[in-house]
């Protein structure tokens, strides 16, 4: 198998990862208020969000596509294995942290819901794989409906609102990134067997091919290391919280883009809702309280 070939994906693979903590750091300096917790919840963060599980996605559909020139089905099994594997680990562990908004369809599971969609697109021709794509990408702008609403269909990606969790990568339109990714390999006629460069590749290249090879761990294990750490040093050096529940929650809704009189409005039904409910009795975390406060906050919003 080409080294190059591999490298560069490889090193894609390995500046999302970077990315991606580099994203995760800065929702923990947000959710910890270190800096300002509005910072997490605006558009260009959230466009940097996006921008990443493309990444992966699209990358992940230039591997399979690579790997199964000639398809095995063994090789193919366990990886959707251990990429599920992973993705239920996920649901768990943030079931535990965050049980009002944990993960039940992030970008692990959209991965390996995708990889299932794309199987018989192995065997189909380039154009089958990116007019699929398209399809995919397409679908909730034109079949989302309440129907959809109900939280057996979430994963589809086609209710008329986004659920309440810390990571979303419904099938639609997400699974067709990692069938456009299949498609422009199959187009392109990328090869898995050229031969090696000429010259070593830098250390830089290196150190982002060695990332990219142990994306899934590094994935798995940065963020729960991150949100240790930090809530150990909230311990030792207490930050600095705005004045009021209210006033804070007002200061987030605006950066977010919404009016300061719907904000206003929401927030103080939220404080409402939160008393009236005794919503935070029994919370036995910061991020359990938080999680309680998301979801009176979204019953407020949808009123």
């Amino acid at each position: 198998m080409t080294r190059p070939r591999l490298l560069a994906l490889d090193v894609a693979r390995g500046l999302a990862v970077v990315a991606m903590i580099v994203f995760h750091l800065t929702w923990d300096l947000g959710h910890f208020h270190y800096i300002d917790p509005g910072i997490p919840f605006t558009s260009a963060f959230k466009l940097f969000g996006h921008a990443i599980a493309v990444t992966f996605l699209f990358v992940a559909g230039v591997s399979l596509a690579l790997a199964h020139r000639v398809f095995r089905p063994r090789a193919y099994w366990r990886r959707l294995a251990l990429i599920a594997g992973a993705a239920l680990l996920v649901t768990a562990a943030t079931a535990i942290a965050f049980p009002s908004s944990f993960v039940f369809f992030g970008i692990l599971h959209c991965i390996a819901a995708a990889s299932l969609v794309a199987l018989p697109f192995l065997f189909l021709s380039a154009p089958a794989a990116l007019v699929a794509g398209a399809a995919l990408v397409a679908a909730p702008l034109v079949a989302s409906g309440s129907f959809f609403d109900a939280p057996l269909w979430w994963w589809s990606g086609l209710s008329t609102f986004e659920p309440l969790t810390n990571d979303y990568r419904p099938l639609t339109p997400w699974a067709g990134v990692l069938l456009f990714g299949l498609g422009a390999a199959k187009l392109a006629r990328w090869e898995a067997g050229a031969a090696p460069a000429a010259t070593r590749p830098g250390a830089a290249m290196r150190g982002f091919g060695w990332l990219g090879r142990h994306s899934l761990a590094l994935y798995l294990l940065h963020q729960p290391a991150l949100f240790a750490g930090f809530s150990a040093l909230a311990l030792l050096l207490p930050q600095e919280r705005p004045a009021s529940f209210v006033e804070a929650c007002v200061a987030q809704c605006v950066v977010s883009g919404a009016r300061a009189e719907t904000c206003r409005n929401a927030c103080d039904c939220t404080a409402r809702e939160i008393e009236r409910q005794d919503a935070l009795v029994g919370a036995a975390s910061e991020a359990e309280r938080r999680s309680r406060i998301d979801a009176v906050a979204r019953a407020c919003v949808s009123r």
